[in-house]
Order: C-alpha cells, then structure tokens, then sequence
C-alpha cells in the first residue's frame, strides 16, 4: 500500500517582478527614512521646545525598541511568517536617524557639542559613535549631549547586537535548513 500522507508544498521561487518588488520596498521605506531626516522641520524643536524635544526623542527610541524585540522574539520563536532581516535593517536605519535628529537639535543649544553644524554632521557623528569609532572631530561637550551619546552606546549594545545577533541566527538557521534540504533530495 501506498503512503498517504503528502509531501509538504514547495516554497513558490520567486521569479521576476515578484523577485524584484521586496527590494524595491526595502529600498523606498529606507529612501523615506532618509528623506524625512532631511526633509522635517527640526529647527523648530531644540532649545526653542525642550519638553517637545526629549518626549518625542523618548517616544521614537521606545517605539523603535519596541520594534526590535518583537522580531528578535519572532526569530527566537521561529515564526515562519516574520521577515526578520527586512524589518530590523529598517528599524537600525530608522534608530540611526532618531539619534541623528536628536543630536543635530541638541547642537542647536550653546555648548552641547563642538564641530556639529548640520544634518550631515549629526548622520555622521551618530554612525561614527555606532561603529566605536570615534575620530574627535565632533565632540559632546554639554550635559545633555553627553547622556543622549551615552543612551546611543546603551542603544546600540542591547538592541542593535541583539538584533543582529537574531538576524544572524535566523540566516544559520535557513542555511542550515537549505543544505539539509539538499541533502535530502
């Protein structure tokens, strides 16, 4: 007698446009990252509205953080449905101009930082401190410059390591599988 029981169903290939349109997403989500960034009125907030400030500072972190564990969750739960890798690249490129944004108003106060000027000061100066880097030219002079670049550190250790180290994970984990697929066929 034969057995009964079904194969589980192919992944579908993606071919063409459907190959094509996630990055296309990827990349547009990003793209609007970026262009907010530049694009939002951050003059107004700084040293003319504080409170303003460090609530939607707070607000964007946590949301951010928030993010973030949910898909380190989805990948330590296995959730086949998660896309892990989309999501946490956005969400680090996101975190990165939350702190460009807050460092680029903090720099609007007298005495918070020296050499940060502009917007591409404050990108600049949130990936150097990222990647540990820390070349000198622009420095935290201020109290409140100080403990936003402190919290940035923080961030970056738990979060964005864990995040990483989730995605990681789940890319082993998938290759793993490919090759067990392989050698089985």
């Amino acid at each position: 007698m034969k057995d009964r029981r079904t194969a589980p169903p192919r992944p579908r290939t993606r071919t063409g446009w459907d190959a094509l349109r996630p990055w296309l997403v990827r990349v547009g989500i990003a793209a609007a990252v970026v262009a907010a960034y530049f694009l939002l009125p951050l003059d107004h907030l700084g040293p003319q509205r504080p409170v303003l400030s460090w609530v939607l500072f707070a607000l964007l972190l946590t949301v951010v953080a928030v993010l973030l564990l949910r898909q380190i969750r989805h990948v330590l739960l296995d959730h086949p449905d998660s896309r892990p890798g989309v999501v946490i690249s956005l969400l680090i490129v996101l975190s990165v101009h939350v702190f460009s944004a807050t460092y680029y108003t903090l720099a609007k106060s007298p005495g918070e930082f020296s050499g940060l000027h502009t917007r591409i000061d404050a990108l600049y100066f949130t990936v150097v401190t990222l990647a540990t880097v820390g070349y000198g030219d622009i420095t935290p002079r201020g109290q409140a410059a100080r403990v936003v670049t402190i919290l940035q550190i923080t961030y970056s250790f738990v979060f964005l390591t864990a995040a990483a180290t989730a995605l990681t994970t789940r890319m082993r984990d998938m290759v793993v599988r490919r090759t067990e697929r392989g050698r089985s066929r």
